[in-house]
């Protein structure tokens, strides 16, 4: 399966096992200034040259046949007189042996969807990090206070099983339940909040 847009060419190498098309591998890339410059035809013809030149590995013995949603590359491989440019490429793609079948709509949707994947868009909402906490409190840990858990003791029992002696059984309840949110990844303890992030 070839697609082309504006910007991108995609297409899919699979195989049909009982009437299904099973994908094999995806591949994609963005046109360059002159690319984008081609007209429809070329361009989708480009991104059959491209899916050849990806897969020849995979297509260079056998019959393949190649979706597009553009049904000219049909009757252009019979033409004679067009340009330099699909000339070459037409010549290029003699070593291979396919067919060219015309697909819309939703059969072509994959190849389609990664033709039209704009690099240009900006995925990341670039953001500047605040790298300061609103509450200091977060930063300190009083060590005087009773309340304030042994983080050795939680990284002995997660890192060797070892479990202090000589706690009563009030005190190994909260331990146990505290030590629910620490797990060990050598050499750190970490807590895991309550949002499941560390």
């Amino acid at each position: 399966m070839c697609d082309a847009s504006d910007y991108a060419v995609g297409a899919i190498l699979g195989q049909r096992i009982e009437k299904h098309f099973r994908p094999i591998h995806y591949a994609s890339k963005t046109m360059n200034q002159a690319e984008a410059n081609y007209t429809t035809t070329e361009k989708e013809m480009l991104a059959v040259v491209y899916a050849f030149k990806k897969f020849r590995s995979y297509l260079i013995m056998n019959k393949r046949i190649v979706y597009t949603d553009h049904s000219t590359l049909k009757y252009l491989f019979s033409k004679k007189d067009v340009k330099a440019r699909l000339l070459r490429w037409i010549l290029l793609l003699q070593e291979f042996d396919f067919k060219v079948i015309d697909t819309r709509g939703a059969e072509n949707y994959a190849a389609d969807h990664l033709s039209r994947k704009n690099p240009y868009e900006n995925t990341f909402d670039p953001k500047k990090i605040n790298e300061t906490f609103p509450l200091e409190s977060l930063n300190k840990v009083a060590h005087k206070d009773p309340s304030t858990p042994c983080f050795a003791d939680l990284a002995n029992y997660h890192a060797g099983n070892f479990i202090i002696k000589g706690m009563t059984s009030h005190h190994k309840q909260k331990f146990f339940k505290d030590a629910r949110h620490y797990f060990w990844d050598d050499p750190y303890l970490f807590r895991t909040c309550a949002d499941q992030i560390i």
